[in-house]
């Protein structure tokens, strides 16, 4: 008689059955950085409870989780798009993730249930429509398709509304009082309240009804999307500590930031796919530059190191930065409130646009205002480039004033600032008079345009990403990783002793027009002495080089002159090793040590 089958109830072979973790980029992130610290991939696994095998996988495409890393919204995502999947849903969600990340992080704007569905469905009827229409691949953008969406793009902490998609005026209310709260336990200062917000940036624009805009618009392979950046703007509440601006470009190294050393920038320069302020950007940024910069400011004013960071729960700030620092207390405002409660969107940013707009056009002017000049439109298209966008950028964030910094606080904290409320600048009217200026400036150029013009160009940068702003986005991000890749090594910029001398002798011809022309000898002796002072710098520089290729000279006269003598000698080879008759004489010669001579070769310089 056969054996008996082991009956088995229903529940246990589901209990039997082994589910599929679900990894978040954050946990492979700190599998990599524990195992590069030296853990064995056993131990890797047994702390995090994962099979050997799962670790040796993770650390083997390690490549490609570090590149999405930089990348990614979320890192708490659960998953990676790879070209190799036919299917469009993987394409729709990646597009659908950059979509609402746009939407919560640049805009402010609430997003629902209802309208990430029909974006969703939008995108795939257009992903299918490119296809040729042939593709029998179904979307219904279900309920359930939206909760294992979320799980798959980490929307942990991005609230979605259920019906109208508005701001939470409610929450709005509550919350001034709430941080009252707080900042009367602590004992925050103004000038211990700090608030940071991005915002996008459309560096290179010009007004839509400007002849050249609509030239480029009419242009083969126009691509509207291209000109666009991230900036992230920060400062205190005391309006006199404005952080260095971060921006973000979609490439690393553009063609004319070629042989600049970024760290020198006046901007914290950054880079992904889509120009956006990403988590692990938000960290480095949160780590490496606002604590210490911070930590300076409070030294310097002599106040304690302890402060508020505010900013709105866009996907691209993490909340586990809230304990990441002892002397920093992040706070998070309600979700949907950014455009009523947050700083500097109350009117901060909008004048720093309206400042880079008018500087745009006064470096126009300037570049196009005389005969042998280049023409407008061949300035702008051949010479106007990401270093001028970088200069007007820390321009018009420096003509930001103080008073400016402080009122766009009144409505979240009017209590810091008790009666002088009525005093502070209105950035309304600050924009407003610079659109005027704007205007002027720009019918100096002949371009025709409006103060209704300069308001919608103004505006553009609050303008929802479309389905093929997001296609164009993506297609530039694989054209610019090709470049990246593929562009020459450019060396760092270097001086030379003969670039030094023609600019310091055009630095003098300058000073000597000016004395000659000026009758008020007080004025022109001053503009002189401050000219010189201005460039001292370079020629202390242009000194060490010429002590430097002064060494080099002497001490290859002084190899030359011992090779004439050893070729002309003619005593014999000895074993033992002895310094020579023309060795000690080169030392001489030279009048350094012979330990430290070799250490004087230098580069031939291109005089």
């Amino acid at each position: 008689m056969p054996p008996k089958r082991k009956e088995v109830t229903v529940g246990a072979c589901n209990e039997n059955i082994k589910r599929r973790k679900a990894i978040t980029l954050e946990t492979k992130l700190n599998i990599i950085t524990d195992h590069d610290a030296g853990n064995t991939t056993k131990e890797v696994a047994t702390k995090y409870s994962l099979s050997k095998s799962t670790v040796s996988t993770i650390l083997k495409d390690r490549e490609k989780y570090l590149k999405e890393v930089k990348n990614a919204q979320s890192l708490h995502s659960t998953w990676i798009r790879t070209k190799e999947n036919k299917s469009l849903i993987p394409h729709m969600e990646k597009l659908l993730t950059a979509w609402i990340s746009d939407q919560t992080g640049r805009l402010h704007m609430p997003v629902t249930y209802a309208t990430i569905c029909a974006k969703a469905l939008s995108l795939f009827e257009m992903l299918k429509q490119r296809k040729g229409g042939n593709v029998e691949e179904t979307f219904s953008a279900s309920s359930g398709w939206f909760d294992r969406y979320k799980k798959r793009a980490g929307w942990h902490n991005i609230k979605i509304l259920g019906e109208s998609a508005s701001a939470d005026t409610e929450a709005a209310k509550l919350f001034p009082a709430k941080l009252a709260e707080i900042l009367e336990e602590g004992n925050y200062s103004p000038s211990q309240v700090f608030n940071a917000d991005e915002t996008g940036l459309f560096w290179k624009r010009m007004p839509s009804r400007s002849y050249i805009a609509k030239e480029e618009s009419s242009m083969p392979g126009f691509k509207p999307a291209k000109d666009r950046l991230t900036l992230f703007l920060g400062g205190n509440a005391a309006g006199d500590c404005k952080l260095k601006p971060m921006m973000v470009h979609r490439a690393e190294n553009p063609r004319t930031l070629k042989g600049i050393v970024k760290s020198t920038l006046p901007v914290i320069w950054k880079a992904n796919k889509k120009g956006w302020v990403t988590a692990s950007l938000f960290e480095d940024w949160f780590s490496h530059y606002f604590v210490p910069e911070v930590k300076k400011y409070c030294e310097d004013k002599s106040i304690p190191f302890q402060v508020i960071l505010l900013v709105d729960n866009a996907p691209g700030h993490p909340p586990s930065l809230q304990h990441h620092h002892p002397n920093v207390k992040i706070i998070f405002l309600p979700p949907n409130t950014a455009s009523i409660l947050q700083p500097m969107d109350q009117g901060v940013i909008a004048t720093f646009k309206a400042l880079y707009l008018r500087q745009t056009f006064e470096m126009l002017i300037k570049a196009t205002d005389n005969e042998t000049g280049p023409s407008l439109k061949d300035f702008w298209r051949k010479s106007f480039n990401i270093l001028d966008a970088i200069k007007i950028t820390a321009y018009a964030w420096n003509k930001i004033s103080e008073t400016t910094m402080k009122g766009v606080w009144k409505k979240l904290c009017p209590q810091l600032f008790g009666t002088n409320v009525e005093r502070f600048e209105e950035p309304a009217e600050i924009v407003q008079q610079n659109t005027k200026a704007i205007v002027t400036l720009a019918n100096r150029l002949d371009l025709d345009i409006s103060v209704t013009d300069i308001n919608d160009l103004l505006e553009a940068h609050k303008e929802e990403l479309t389905n093929e702003d997001l296609l164009d986005m993506e297609e530039q991000e694989e054209v610019e990783e090709v470049e990246d890749v593929t562009a020459p090594e450019t060396p760092v910029h270097s001086f030379t002793l003969k670039g030094l001398e023609e600019a310091f002798q055009h630095m003098e011809k300058a000073i000597n027009i000016f004395e000659s022309q000026d009758s008020n000898f007080e004025r022109s002796t001053k503009v002189a002495r401050d000219l010189r002072n201005a460039y001292n710098c370079y020629k202390e520089i242009y000194n060490e080089k010429r002590r430097m290729s002064w060494k080099q000279t002497t001490i290859r006269a002084c190899l030359q002159k011992a090779a004439v003598t050893s070729s002309v000698s003619n005593e014999p080879e000895t074993s033992e090793v002895q310094p020579s008759t023309s060795t000690k004489q080169l030392r001489e010669d030279c009048a350094v040590p012979h330990s430290s001579a070799t250490c004087l070769f230098i580069e031939d310089d291109d005089d």
